[in-house]
């Protein structure tokens, strides 16, 4: 998708995609993966996700990154947070205490900005894009995360031709093939939500399963 295309979103508040609480399936996972207090998180195509101050709550430093300037002060905003703001190469950067969003293009971010992550979460990335930045998303972004790395990585899969994306659906098979090259995959959950989802049922699709995995960077 353009950038103009989710900046238009944010500007007009056309965000469905954003939850009003944690990520259940995050909550539910996230200690599988036994990240240690104090590590830094990476979060792509954050928005103003309640996932970040959870994340933080839990003792942990997150680098979050968004394009929409809207998102990234709304975050700030809505937690009562007075973000210190200055310039970088990858964009403005907005920090206060363990969280950190950089405001610009996600492709630019290299392995000096991302070196010191130990982790990766992504809910709503890798299903905002469609196939051939799917591609490129992995292979330019997360190659730039260092060896044992860790990933929660949550998916949808729907009948792609009954719904136009975002978001998209990628199939598991899809997920292994992109990974396949520099990181192991467990997937740790599947599950229908399909009676949850009143939109995509609205829309005409007929199954939806949500599908949760860990990554282990090689």
């Amino acid at each position: 998708m353009e950038p103009d295309f989710w900046l238009d979103r944010w500007h007009r508040g056309q965000i469905g995609f954003h939850q009003d609480r944690p990520t259940p399936l995050m909550l539910k996972h996230w200690p599988a993966l036994d990240v240690a207090p104090g590590s830094q998180v990476f979060v792509p195509l954050c928005g103003k996700s309640l996932d970040m101050a959870w994340l933080a709550s839990q003792g942990l430093r997150v680098l979050g990154v968004e394009l929409a300037e809207d998102a990234v002060n709304a975050f700030f905003a809505e937690h009562g947070l007075q973000p210190v703001v200055d310039e970088t190469a990858y964009g403005r950067r907005y920090a206060a205490g363990a969280i950190e969003i950089l405001c610009g293009d996600a492709f630019s971010l290299d392995a000096t900005v991302l070196g010191d992550c130990a982790a990766v979460f992504d809910r709503a990335a890798i299903i905002a894009l469609p196939p051939a930045m799917r591609e490129r998303y992995v292979r330019e972004l997360y190659a730039r995360l260092p060896t044992g790395c860790r990933g929660l990585l949550i998916t949808l899969e729907y009948p792609q031709h009954e719904k136009a994306g975002p978001p998209f659906s990628v199939a598991e098979a899809e997920v292994r093939a992109l990974y396949a090259r520099d990181w192991t995959v467990r997937t740790l959950e599947r599950r229908a939500i399909l009676d949850q989802q009143a939109s995509f049922a609205a829309e005409g699709v007929t199954a939806l399963d949500t599908v949760v995995y860990q990554l282990d960077r090689r």
